[in-house]
């Protein structure tokens, strides 16, 4: 790596986030590009243009489909402690599912609320 490159690294660490943020903008203006685009090489190597980039999803829902009746009690105790709504609201979600519990949350968050929910007997959707 050239020095000038390593010294524009260096610089680039030091940013806030609000200063990268402004930095990207400034460059997708100043240059005429789009930096939430991908650029995929295998495409280019192969001679092939009907590769398209891949995005990996990020943010996930977390769905209650079903409550058995006699589960209603602990998948209630469940949802109040991952959404922190109180006894009436988190009532009315479970006795209305399927129900959106979680939104936009990270897929590690979503796969441990949906297995504290599953064990409590609910059945669940992540999307």
């Amino acid at each position: 790596m050239s020095t000038i490159t390593e010294n524009i690294i260096q610089q680039l660490k030091t940013l806030t986030l609000l200063e990268a943020a402004e930095l990207v903008s400034t460059i997708e203006t100043t240059f005429g590009v789009d930096a939430s685009s991908q650029i995929t090489t295998t495409g280019a190597l192969n001679n092939d243009t009907s590769v398209s980039p891949i995005e990996e999803k990020t943010e996930f829902d977390l769905i209650l489909e079903e409550v058995p009746a006699d589960k209603k009690i602990s998948i209630l105790k469940v949802v109040r402690v991952l959404t922190g709504l109180g006894l009436k609201e988190a009532k009315e979600m479970v006795e209305s599912a399927p129900k959106l519990v979680l939104k936009g949350m990270s897929k590690d968050v979503v796969k441990a609320a949906q297995k504290q929910l599953e064990e409590a007997g609910a059945k669940t959707q992540c999307k």
